[in-house]
């Protein structure tokens, strides 16, 4: 589509690196033959690099890139592929688009920009009971990844952030698009898949300019829970109860935990990534989770202090939690009582006798926003950024989309919006 970045995404190179090639591109009006190879007085150049933005004078032309592989010393035969359709309009400015004037330049050495973001995997949007049950009112052909993966690739690179912390990443998507894409801008990536056949997870993306990794790390949360002594009293509660046993160990729900060193100021950040738990009657489930997870990733942040680091946690992630739920309380307010709420969301599986303390004092960047999702069926704040608040302060929070915004088209996902959640945006900056 006009106006979006088009790339190989699918390259493969011998004895060299894909940035080591040299990349060509060109556009025609005139298509003759297909053939890649074949030449023609009609194809022009327009750019060069791994990826190229295409623009409005693009609408109505065919795309060809030539590679030309290379190392310090040789150069190899080229190669020519030609783009099975022309060039077509977008759907205009997007919502997105509004949002990258507040970052159209990255953050100061002394800081960083993190996104959170579920990006709604193909996995769950590509399906019959998707387009007519669940988002009926969005065109079939925006539920596509291959028009979606446009949008969010748009927006993710115009947000100019360092950390990027994304939900529901297809791996097709991560190896084919995400990875490559990114790389080409100069920033590393790590993908974490969930437990279970699903063939979706998480993914960390970082600026190499400003942070390199220490240690990468992905687990499967039921599998820590009945397995970890870190979290041996959260197993002993869970095993008071059979039906609770059960259903916990079934889930597939994992995160993501990274160490990044700034290579500015050598601090340490540990950034846990998740994706938790959706079901309604499940606040007690998720609160376990959350649990696993932040033991998890407190547990890292006390190894790099036992190593003379200066470190700092951050907690990012679709946590499927309302503010006000048990998962928020323990985030923000630090303790859990065994008579919380959260603990009988559903009675047959209530959680009997366990009380939480989070020792880390926690802020959620953006606040609580009425809304990070938002469907025909649902809306209401259920993504944060979480981080050790006595470690940073917030710079700026980029302003979510208007109600009248995620309504143009009844609700989300549409034809401006890839995703039924939103990404939420924030500067911080280390104390």
């Amino acid at each position: 589509m006009a106006g979006y970045p088009v790339y190989p995404s699918k390259l493969e190179v011998e004895y060299c690196t894909v940035f080591d090639c040299e990349f060509l591109w060109f556009k025609t009006n005139e298509l003759v033959d297909m053939a890649p190879e074949a030449h023609s007085e009609t194809w022009i150049q327009v750019g060069t690099g791994f990826s190229y933005t295409t623009s409005n004078c693009d609408i109505g032309n065919w795309l060809k890139v030539k590679c030309i592989p290379k190392t310090s010393s040789k150069i190899g035969l080229p190669e020519c592929a030609i783009a099975s359709q022309v060039v077509e309009a977008g759907p205009g400015i997007c919502p997105f688009e509004i949002r990258h004037n507040f970052t159209n330049k990255f953050v100061e050495n002394d800081g960083f920009r993190v996104v959170t973001y579920n990006i709604l995997a193909d996995l769950y949007a590509d399906s019959d009971y998707t387009r007519t049950v669940l988002h009926p009112y969005c065109p079939p052909y925006a539920l596509a990844i291959d028009y979606r993966k446009q949008l969010i690739l748009k927006e993710l690179l115009g947000y100019k952030a360092d950390i990027i912390c994304l939900q529901e990443v297809d791996s097709k998507v991560f190896d084919a698009d995400l990875k490559p894409i990114f790389s080409s801008y100069g920033f590393e990536s790590e993908f974490s898949k969930k437990g279970g056949q699903v063939s979706e997870g998480m993914a960390c993306i970082f600026n190499a300019s400003k942070f390199q990794l220490v240690q990468s790390s992905s687990h499967i949360v039921a599998e820590e829970l009945s397995s970890n002594p870190l979290v041996a009293d959260l197993w002993v509660a869970v095993q008071k109860n059979e039906n609770l046993s059960k259903r916990i160990l079934e889930r597939t729900t994992s995160c993501q935990l990274l160490v990044l060193e700034s290579v500015f100021n050598a601090k340490r950040i540990v950034v846990a990534n998740t994706h938790l738990y959706f079901h309604p009657d499940a606040d007690h489930i998720r609160l376990l989770q959350s649990c696993v997870t932040l033991r998890l990733a407190q547990e890292m942040r006390n190894r790099q202090l036992d190593l003379g680091k200066e470190v700092s946690l951050l907690f990012c992630g679709d946590f499927n939690s309302c503010p006000g739920s048990g998962v928020f309380e323990m985030m923000t307010l630090q303790n859990i009582d065994c008579d919380n709420e959260a603990w009988s969301s559903k009675p047959d599986e209530a959680v009997i006798d366990l009380s939480l303390h989070n020792p880390i004092a926690m802020e959620t960047a953006c606040g609580t926003p009425p809304f990070t999702n938002y469907t025909s069926g649902f809306s209401g704040c259920l993504d944060y950024i979480f981080f050790e608040k006595s470690k940073f302060i917030v710079e700026q929070v980029v302003p979510l989309p208007s109600v009248e915004e995620v309504t143009q088209h009844c609700a989300l996902p549409s034809i401006v919006f890839p995703s039924d959640h939103i990404a939420l945006i924030a500067d911080l900056k280390w104390v």
